[in-house]
């Protein structure tokens, strides 16, 4: 069977207390076929560490936020 997963690094966008938080270059596995982005738990947990940890950002966006309705 043909091994459809990649290492690559992805942008980890993630939801919390209401505000919205990016995360570049996170290694990841991905599958090539769908897409879909698999994180080892220590990525997860060092995601999670940054962001709870409030440390200054490299940069800030600014993003326009659209209702669907």
């Amino acid at each position: 069977m043909k091994e459809t997963m990649v290492e690559s690094r992805v942008t980890y966008i993630l939801e919390h207390d209401g505000k919205f938080f990016i995360v570049e270059n996170v290694p990841a596995r991905v599958c090539i076929e769908t897409g879909e982005q698999f994180f080892s738990p220590e990525t997860v947990d060092h995601i999670h560490g940054i962001i709870k940890g409030r440390r200054n950002p490299d940069k800030i966006i600014e993003t326009p936020v659209y209702n669907y309705g």
